[in-house]
């Protein structure tokens, strides 16, 4: 490959730790370079998280050199050819050039080369097959410096083939122009991703699950939404998108929120109740936390605004948990249609995120104690009380709580 230019400097290029990976891995004379997300993050001037290195040497070679180097190797994907290295607490993902063997449209056979440009045509989008030396040497063999520039995902090489190799590049496509993209979507990428889109039912849930995520947390997720709906690339998967007028408003709001919650997002998109939510989440295979928030969020009737006094807001908060509050209060002001001023709401937000959920002092041990015999009795009265305590605004006291337990037993007695 020739060389296409250089990458200014960046910190995560010349960090010791990052230093130590590529001496390890070039101490025999392999190649090493950075390589995908890394270098188009950096060609773009955005944050870099996730260092990825592509070489020359086979993985047996990579886990002994990290070895000599008393680097920690976790052998991550051997049979595709990745290991993690592990220096000054970071996580490194080295992989070995390859090339497919054969595919079935969710696994890969590959064969590990020292084909520089091999390497780079199995990759799925051209932005991703960039490469940059540790001193910023930039490679570009798919010409995707231009198209990272202009905001075009386009796949590399002949589409079609691209996503019969793997499915989940449809989803990785749309998921990538919400974060990268400019414009229109390319039209040969977005035909075959039509083409192909019956065939994401064959993916397991955990990878689909991982891309829907990661699309709703995107910079602008509501338009590349919207066309997967139109053209039926989300007919398996999410029949129930169909809110996208309180979608793009929880998103503006989020936006100048600086939030991007993919479970909310999820819930602003959707119409669902009862089963058909538990359904969504199947077949997203949530985590047991997000299926949790999601059920809660649209099963919720508790309308939290600005216009409520003080005291609704704390009750209707302690009632609801934190979370489900602001969750909740966010897709009320997504869906609201009254002109309310945006301060006040930002204002209920940002009292409720910072209000220290109150807690209730008194146990059913505290109950027993007093000489109430364990049982149902003990639950009515913890009950009673902290309506009691509720409606005094959370004020009293361990103490005045017992006080009450009293006078409740002394008038059931009477």
């Amino acid at each position: 490959m020739d060389p296409e230019g250089k990458l200014d400097t960046h910190t995560w290029m010349t960090a010791p730790e990052t230093v130590a990976v590529f001496d390890a891995l070039t101490a025999d004379g392999a190649v090493a370079r950075f390589v995908g997300g890394c270098v188009r993050d950096a060609v773009l001037g955005r944050p870099v998280n996730d260092v990825d290195i592509a070489t020359d040497a086979t993985p047996e070679t990579v886990l002994q050199l990290l070895k000599e180097a008393k680097l920690k190797a976790v052998p991550t994907g051997l049979l595709h050819g990745t290991v993690t290295a592990i220096s000054g607490g970071k996580p490194y993902q080295i992989t070995t050039l390859r090339r497919d063997v054969e595919t079935d449209g969710r696994h890969a056979q590959v064969a590990f080369t020292d084909d520089w440009t091999e390497d780079a045509a199995r990759r799925d989008f051209t932005m991703n097959a960039l490469y940059s030396d540790p001193d910023g040497t930039l490679y570009d063999p798919m010409n995707g410096l231009d198209d990272a520039r202009a905001g075009r995902v386009r796949f590399v090489g002949d589409p079609v083939r691209r996503i019969d190799e793997d499915r989940l590049r449809i989803l990785r496509f749309f998921r990538f122009h919400a974060w990268f993209g400019s414009g229109d979507l390319d039209p040969a990428g977005l035909a075959a991703c039509v083409t192909g889109a019956g065939g994401l039912s064959d993916l397991s849930a955990e990878r689909v699950r991982t891309e829907m995520l990661r699309l709703l947390e995107a910079l602008a997720p509501v338009r590349v939404f919207e066309t997967m709906v139109a053209r039926g690339i989300l007919d398996a998967l999410l029949p129930e998108a169909t809110q996208f007028k309180r979608f793009d408003r929880l998103v503006e709001i989020e936006t100048a929120l600086d939030q991007a919650d993919p479970v909310r997002r999820l819930g602003a998109v959707v119409s669902a109740t009862g089963d058909n939510i538990h359904s969504i989440s199947d077949r997203l295979r949530l985590s047991n936390m997000e299926r949790g928030r999601l059920v809660a969020m649209l099963n919720c009737d508790a309308a939290p605004d600005p216009k409520l006094s003080e005291q609704e807001s704390r009750r209707m908060q302690y009632a609801l948990g934190r979370r489900l509050y602001v969750d909740v209060a966010l897709l009320r002001w997504a869906e609201s249609t009254a002109q309310t001023d945006a301060v006040a709401w930002i204002d209920t937000i940002h009292v409720a995120e910072q209000r220290m959920q109150p807690l209730f002092p008194l146990r059913g041990a505290d109950i027993v104690e007093m000489g109430v015999a364990a049982g149902p009795e003990v639950g009515d009265l913890l009950a009673q009380v902290e309506r009691w305590w509720i409606d005094d605004d959370f004020a009293a006291t361990q103490s005045q709580c017992l006080a009450e337990v009293e006078r409740i037993v002394s008038a059931a007695a009477n």
